[in-house]
């Protein structure tokens, strides 16, 4: 396989495609953070990306990921506390990121990844990871999601850890596509040995009122759990829901898998799971062509 030719989209195993979802938008990662020309050319290819939303004071949504400013862009304090109209004069910090002035990317929003969507591909996919719990959002921030997705057609699946949140959007907008993240409730069950729980915790969330599309699983969490005899790749399926992984990246991509990381990945595979979060979706890619006798 010519490494020219690899884009990152998805793998083939065992007849079955599994998509290589580009973690905060980056493709690599020695990408920038949240970057516009990644999620473009992501939606021309028809990849399963995702962002990460917090709401503002004025109930819009930046594109961060942190609760504070102050490790990703040039501003400082809680992100909740500012109105858009500063937030639009912020920058992502790009510190390292070859080719990249350091802040020379001005903060993305809500209506930004709207506009870009409308070109979409059919095959492209965006996870809106909203990090915000419904009381911090509000019923202004609310309003402003239904407004932002509502119409037909934009390839947009919304999360969150707050099942409120996406409930309470869902009943706004139920032809929006919706994800179950309950990994951090599952792993306090783990920590204390509640096996038993978890696998009840599990089942209870997949039949409540999200009514998911995919249910996104921390990946070692998912083989911890298949090693206590307990397999939640199996379970979501037997409910009709995909599975993603995250976040699996190749620690040296240039290198391709360890063998470590190959027992792993293989692993992930051979339990069925849909989708595989990484940050380094090209090399993840040929990390597996070439275990395989694809290179």
């Amino acid at each position: 396989m010519n490494p020219a030719t690899l884009q990152g989209l998805s793998i083939l195993h065992d007849n079955r495609r599994v998509m290589l979802k580009w973690h905060r938008l980056r493709r690599r990662r020695a990408d920038p953070l949240f970057g516009a020309g990644n999620l473009a050319l992501g939606l021309q290819l028809g990849a399963s990306m995702e962002v990460d939303l917090r709401v503002t004071a004025d109930g819009d949504f930046a594109v961060l990921h942190d609760d504070v400013l102050d490790e990703e862009t040039d501003g400082i304090g809680p992100v909740a506390i500012h109105k858009r109209p500063a937030l639009a004069g912020l920058h992502y910090d790009d510190a390292g990121v070859p080719g990249v002035a350091r802040h020379g990317r001005r903060l993305l929003f809500l209506d930004d990844l709207i506009a870009l969507l409308r070109d979409a591909q059919p095959q492209a996919l965006l996870q809106l990871d909203i990090k915000d719990d419904l009381a911090t959002i509000g019923a202004k921030g609310l309003g402003r999601l239904a407004d932002a997705l509502q119409g037909d057609g934009l390839p947009v699946i919304v999360s969150g850890d707050c099942n409120d949140l996406i409930l309470a959007l869902g009943q706004r907008l139920p032809n929006v596509a919706r994800g179950l993240e309950p990994s951090f409730r599952l792993m306090d069950l783990f920590a204390r040995g509640d096996v038993k729980g978890a696998e009840a915790l599990l089942r209870a969330e997949l039949a409540g009122s999200v009514q998911p599309r995919m249910v996104y699983l921390h990946w070692t969490m998912v083989l911890d759990a298949r090693d206590a005899g307990l397999d939640f790749v199996a379970i979501c399926h037997d409910e009709g829901k995909a599975v993603d992984a995250w976040t699996f990246t190749p620690a040296n991509p240039a290198e391709g898998f360890t063998e470590t990381e190959w027992h792993a990945f293989s692993r992930l595979l051979e339990l069925g799971v849909d989708q595989i979060t990484t940050d380094e979706a090209v090399a993840t890619e040929a990390a597996y062509a070439k275990r395989v006798g694809l290179g």
